[in-house]
């Protein structure tokens, strides 16, 4: 079995000028991009009122997934960490708006003019230490707090990932709802292990305390209910709210800390053997604000 690419190097590194072109030149990837990218804008549920939306394509590459955003009428703009890979996707003369960045450090995109956001097989990589310096937790914390600012209200962005396992799968999910996502899993073709793919639909805004999780396909094509899977590994994982960490209020003890409090605290000194100054009018009384 062939080692996943993001335990060999990082991908600056491992999709070097050789690897783009190989990568894009395989009519099977390209068949699969094409497939998972048709995936993702079907998840995305966009409005269909003849109106092109603004798209981002995260972990863009060469440019496979942004032709499918192209063919459906959008606008888009990609994103990518390796150099080789955009270089083939200006050969390809791609129609959207490429960038060249890390997404773990966060997208750099004016808030609230996204209409939706896609990534077929990119999220993952940010589970991974490629240096001294990364942390996964903190990375995904950058890279979704960045993209809920970026998107509207009531916008989608759908992930195709591939999850080494279930850590993986919910360091991924628990960052994405901490941000203020509403959302979750769908897997399409849970009882296959080859066609298997999972896919993370979020929602951001007001909006998404009512949306509800689309269903994965099944091997018929037709969307399966959680009925249909048995086990926890294989089914549908579908979380409706946000479950954001409420902030500590801090507490107001200055009620706890006044004369009867310092009385106590003295009397306890003493019987201690301590040399504690003798009570007066003073004792606990509250000083004046000085400026």
């Amino acid at each position: 079995m062939a080692s996943r690419p993001e335990v060999i190097a990082p991908p600056e590194l491992f999709y070097d000028d050789s690897e783009a072109r190989k990568y894009t030149s395989s009519s099977r990837i390209v068949q699969i991009q094409a497939t998972l990218s048709e995936r993702a804008l079907e998840l995305l549920a966009l409005p269909d009122d003849g109106i092109p939306k603004l798209l981002l394509d995260i972990g863009c590459g060469s440019g496979l997934s942004g032709e499918t955003l192209t063919e459906n009428g959008h606008h888009w703009i990609g994103l990518d960490i390796s150099a080789s890979m955009l270089n083939v996707a200006v050969e390809r003369e791609v129609e959207g708006d490429l960038l060249l960045g890390d997404m773990g450090q966060g997208l750099g995109v004016r808030p609230g003019v996204v209409d939706g956001a896609i990534s077929i097989s990119a999220v993952q990589w940010l589970c991974n230490a490629d240096k001294s310096s990364h942390n996964p937790r903190l990375r995904l914390k950058a890279f979704f707090t960045s993209l809920y600012k970026c998107l509207s209200n009531g916008a989608r962005a759908v992930f195709q990932v591939y999850p080494e396992n279930i850590d993986q799968r919910e360091l991924i999910l628990n960052a994405a709802m901490h941000a203020g996502f509403a959302g979750g899993i769908v897997v399409d073709f849970p009882h296959s292990s080859k066609r298997r793919k999972e896919f993370l639909v979020l929602t951001c805004g007001q909006r998404s305390v009512n949306s509800s999780v689309a269903k994965g396909k099944n091997e018929d094509g037709e969307s399966c209910s959680d009925e249909d899977s048995e086990d926890e590994e294989n089914q549908t994982v579908c979380i409706s709210d946000r479950h954001r960490p409420r902030k500590k209020q801090k507490k107001n003890n200055k009620s706890g800390k006044g004369k009867e409090w310092i009385l106590r605290k003295k009397e306890q000194m003493r019987r201690r053997g301590n040399a504690v100054p003798q009570d007066s009018k003073y004792t606990g009384r509250k000083r004046k604000d000085r400026f």
